[in-house]
C-alpha cells in the first residue's frame, strides 16, 4: 500500500531531485518507467514523485519552460543547496538513492576521469559525481550532440568547457558541461575547436588547414553554426570564454 500525504524527507528530495537532473522536462511523467521504479522504492506514487520534479521544476531558471509552481520550503532549501554546492550535494543524491536501492546515474556507465594526487575516497566520490554530471549534461541536450546531432548515447560525452581539475567548486555544475560526441569531445578538449559568445563553433587555425574530405564533413562543414541549445542548463558564457582564452589553440 502507497501511503500518501506524508512529509518528503530531506533524502527523499535528494532521489527527487537526482531524478530530476537526470530525466528530460519532456519525460517527466508518472507514465515514465525510472519515475515508477522510484517511486516504488519511495513508497510513493508515480504522481507524487513525477509532481515533486515539477515543483523542483519550478526553481530552476535555466529551463526554458516552466515548472510547477508549488514548491515547499524543503523543496528550496535542496535546491538552495544544489546551486552552491553542486559537489556535495551530488555525493548526497548519489547516496539517498543508493540507499533505497535506486540508480543515481541511470544506470550510465562512470565516465573516465583523471584524478591523480586524489585517495581512493576522493576519486571515488569524483566518479560518482562525474556520473551523474554526464547524465544530466546528456539529459540536458535531450541526448543529442550540440554540434552535429549524434544521438547514440554510446558516442556521446558530457564534455567540460572548463577542465575538470580547474575550479573543483564548479567541476560538476552543468553549466559547464557540453553534450558533443567523442570526435569533437577530443577536438574540444585539446582546444582544437570553441564556441564564440552566440555560441557558434570556431575552428582552431591548426587543423582549419585541412582539405581531407573527412575534415570537411566533421569540422568545415560546421564552423560558424550556432550550437544545439538544451533545454535547461544553457552553457554559462563566462566558462565559454575561459575555454576560449585560456583552452583554445586558435
Amino acid at each position: 500500500m502507497v501511503t500518501k500525504r506524508r512529509p518528503w524527507t530531506r533524502e527523499e528530495l535528494l532521489v527527487a531531485l537526482g531524478l530530476y537532473l537526470r530525466v528530460p522536462f519532456g519525460q517527466i511523467s508518472q507514465r515514465n518507467p525510472e519515475i515508477i521504479r522510484h517511486a516504488e522504492l519511495l513508497n510513493r506514487s508515480p504522481a507524487a514523485l513525477s509532481m515533486k520534479m515539477g515543483n523542483l521544476a519550478s526553481l530552476d531558471d535555466s529551463l526554458d519552460r516552466s515548472g510547477l509552481s508549488n514548491a515547499s520550503k524543503a523543496d528550496r532549501e535542496v535546491w538552495a543547496d544544489l546551486q552552491s554546492d553542486w559537489s556535495a550535494t551530488a555525493d548526497a543524491i548519489a547516496k539517498a538513492t543508493a540507499l533505497i536501492g535506486g540508480d543515481p546515474t541511470g544506470s550510465e556507465q562512470l565516465s573516465e576521469i583523471s584524478a591523480s594526487g586524489e585517495d581512493v575516497v576522493v576519486e571515488t566520490k569524483a566518479r560518482r559525481g562525474q556520473a551523474l554530471f554526464r547524465a544530466t549534461v546528456l539529459s540536458a541536450y535531450q541526448n543529442r550532440c550540440c554540434i552535429t546531432g549524434l544521438s547514440d548515447s554510446r558516442l556521446l560525452t558530457a564534455s567540460h568547457i572548463v577542465p575538470w581539475r580547474t575550479y573543483s567548486d564548479i567541476r560538476l555544475n552543468p553549466r559547464k558541461g557540453l553534450c558533443l560526441n567523442a570526435l569533437h569531445d577530443r577536438a574540444f578538449d585539446r582546444g582544437l575547436i570553441t564556441f564564440d559568445d552566440d555560441l557558434r563553433l570556431v575552428l582552431s587555425a591548426q587543423i582549419e588547414s585541412s582539405s581531407s574530405t573527412f575534415f570537411v564533413a566533421s569540422f568545415a562543414d560546421y564552423e560558424g553554426k550556432r550550437m544545439m541549445q538544451p533545454e535547461k542548463f544553457a552553457p554559462n558564457l563566462d566558462f565559454v570564454r575561459f575555454h576560449r582564452e585560456r583552452v583554445f589553440v586558435g
